[in-house]
């Protein structure tokens, strides 16, 4: 009965769905706001539907009722509560099913804005919300159904279906397959929702682009409008390659954060471009220029989230984080196709309407420095998406496969990566329409001074490889910059409104917080490269196999191992945990307990490290296999990860930054009275 429910909300969805883009298309082309407010209604209607599909299937997943084929796929008895909740992302269906929720969500919510200045708008952000919607709907309910049941012929043969085939009878299974081992991490569990929101909430942002190529807007009122709809997706997004990453971390046995696997990429991809795009529309609002770079980078950032769901969930792709092969992957492909063609053929026939109202004037000036910028991004986004693809092409040619690895990454984006930290140096102090070599240089002597003691520093500590040197010189640099026009502004707010510091501080970011905001997340990305430039410069590895009492020696460090406990949990498991001491330069500095976890249900491992964490470094150990206890001997592989931890640090940094930027403004008319409440103590004073 609940499964008929979650199933029927669903259809009943997609007919309102339908519904909405007909009478959306239809209020727009005859001018007729019933039939648009018809539309707007019809959207609303999609989230409390979608809402009531989603508790239906969590119910399901809750009480275990393991003849939904979806519910035996990523669920057990042994399972507790929280991961049966979670449940409810960590297989293709229910995925797709939290996917279309989060965008009803976000869909009804830009719906219930003031329409007023911008009605021409509405039914064309309905139509590009609800064609989204339609086609992630159709997929569910056609060929991604988490409500199907299993059915069973004579005893053998199993069919998947919603409703009975004819002579079947119901399966009933006494205990589910349960969820992947990865995803049992408390950072897989946040991870998904995180960069779900962030795909979809960058939908908002080009529905209305794509409505202001309908309706012939030319003006920035359609970036003005989304400009915060387009930072909340950038948080999500980044705070979920970030939780991916320290997924990575913990649970894959890499030893790193990232290993550039092709839906890492896919998630990171989109993110390339909703980066370039908060760059360039400050350079619309500012001077109205970059219109018709704006429009594309909106466009490819939409059509690469729909990109990145497509080799996630197509099967096409070998990666820990791809889900099974499916036959969804020419319905993404065809969906992609389709959009991208639709949305260039808009921008083209308004190209001549999006004409600049300004021209670049100096090549030094800020708004030529974030071209420069946004081209850096492309370029790192172009070496990636080749990265991703070129597999696919190789076989689809030749018949084989080729895989891309790290190092054809690493080569080709690392300059790219250095180019984007100088410019996050020099942008902030160079000036709008013009700037000269002089004014610039006379605006970054103090900070490039005072960087050179990142180079000098290592230099002092014994690192003499000229791209690490250049690297801590770039961080040191954006850092210096960052504290100087944050500290000069700072101290000058101070001492004309004879504030604290603390309040001038605080003050500074709640005026301008888009500004300050970009300040606190440039300075985070200067610690994350820090963290960056020491895992993938310095890194260093090895590996043996030990007795208890054993040492295994790795620079300044050596492990000695201690024991192992072989045993089953309650929860399913069969767990190998090894105790090793850690010593540095000779003295004892910590314990950890490197484990193997091997989940009966499923028949899956899953490898758990032991880390030994400092500001300074990481000791990351893991036991990679061992003996039978009578020999009681073990294999270790063992990274140093040195300044590791001002990436997780950096990336916290970041995010607050984010949030500074993305935080709604402070209600004008309360400023305003505020002020003149503020100029009339004054004057009476």
């Amino acid at each position: 009965m609940i499964a008929n429910i979650g199933y029927g909300a669903l259809c009943i969805t997609l007919v309102i769905a339908v519904y909405g883009i007909v009478a959306a298309i239809y209020g727009s082309q005859r001018k007729s706001p019933y039939w648009v407010d018809s539309a707007r209604n019809a959207m609303l209607l999609t989230f409390p539907l979608l809402t009531l599909s989603v508790i239906a299937l969590e119910i399901l997943l809750v009480n275990g009722n393991y003849e939904l084929d979806y519910v035996a796929s990523v669920t057990s008895k042994s399972m507790p509560l929280y991961l049966k909740i979670t449940a409810l992302w960590g297989g293709q269906a229910g995925s797709l099913v939290f996917w279309t929720w989060v965008m009803s969500a976000f869909a009804s919510a830009v719906t219930l804005r003031n329409w007023e200045r911008d009605r021409e708008f509405l039914p064309w952000v309905i139509v590009v919300a609800l064609v989204t919607l339609t086609f992630f709907l159709g997929l569910i309910i056609f060929v991604e159904n988490p409500f199907a049941r299993v059915w069973v012929f004579g005893g053998s043969v199993i069919v998947k279906s919603m409703f009975p085939p004819a002579g079947a009878a119901l399966f009933f299974q006494e205990d589910g397959r349960g969820l992947n081992p990865l995803l049992r991490h408390p950072g897989m569990i946040i991870h998904p929702p995180m960069l779900y929101i962030g795909f979809v909430a960058f939908v908002i942002p080009y529905a209305f682009a794509i409505a202001a190529l309908i309706t012939g807007r030319t003006d920035d009122r359609w970036i003005r409008i989304t400009r915060r709809w387009t930072l909340v997706a950038w948080l999500f997004l980044s705070l979920g390659l970030l939780l991916g990453g320290r997924w990575a971390y913990d649970v894959l046995g890499w030893g790193g954060y990232w290993g550039w696997d092709p839906v890492e990429i896919s998630a990171l991809m989109p993110w390339l471009t909703g980066t370039a795009f908060l760059h360039s529309v400050m350079i619309q609002e500012k001077r109205g220029m970059l219109k018709h770079w704006n429009m594309v980078l909106i466009i490819l950032t939409y059509d690469l989230v729909i990109f990145g769901t497509f080799l996630t969930r197509s099967g096409v792709l070998s990666s820990v984080h791809a889900f099974a092969q499916s036959s969804i992957g020419p319905l993404f492909f065809g969906f992609i196709g389709l959009t991208f063609v639709v949305s260039l053929s808009l921008l083209l026939n308004r190209w001549n309407e999006l004409k600049s109202e300004a021209h670049l004037t100096s090549l030094l000036s800020r708004e030529a420095l974030f071209l420069l910028n946004n081209l850096l991004f492309l370029g790192i986004l172009v070496v990636s998406f080749w990265g991703v693809i070129f597999p696919l092409l190789s076989e689809l040619i030749t018949g084989q496969k080729v895989t891309v690895g790290p190092p054809f990454y690493q080569r080709a984006t690392a300059p790219l990566f250095a180019g984007l930290l100088l410019l996050m140096g020099i942008a902030p102090l160079s000036a709008w329409r013009h700037s000269t070599v002089q004014t610039l240089g006379k605006a970054l002597w103090k900070p490039t001074i005072v960087s050179l003691f990142g180079p000098l520093i290592a230099a002092v500590f014994g690192i003499h490889y000229w791209a690490a040197l250049l690297g801590f010189w770039l961080v040191a640099f954006v850092a210096s910059v960052t504290f100087y026009e944050y500290g000069r502004a700072v101290i000058a707010r101070s001492h004309s409104r004879s504030e604290p510091i603390w309040r001038a501080f605080w003050e500074l970011a709640g005026r301008n917080r888009r500004r300050y905001g970009g300040y606190i997340i440039h300075l985070g990305v200067a610690m994350m490269g820090l963290g960056i430039i020491g895992v993938e410069m310095f890194q260093t590895e090895t590996q043996g196999t030990i007795g208890p009492g054993q040492e295994l020696k790795l620079g300044h460090y050596s492990i000695s191992y201690d024991s192992i406990a072989i045993f089953d949990t309650s929860d399913g498991r069969n767990v190998a945990r090894a105790v090793v001491n850690i010593y540095k330069d000779g003295h004892l500095v910590g314990e950890v307990y490197p484990r193997r976890d091997y989940y009966y249900e499923s028949q899956q491992p899953m490898t758990i490290p032991g880390v030994r964490s400092t500001m300074e470094d990481d000791l990351y150990v893991i036991l990679v296999d061992w003996k039978p206890v009578s020999t009681s001997m073990a294999t270790f592989k063992i990274y140093h990860n040195p300044l590791v931890n001002w990436l997780w640090l950096g990336g916290l940094v970041f995010i607050l930054g984010a949030l500074v930027a993305a935080w709604p403004d402070r209600d004008e008319q309360t400023v305003r009275v505020k002020k003149k409440k503020e100029s009339l103590v004054r004057s009476n004073a």
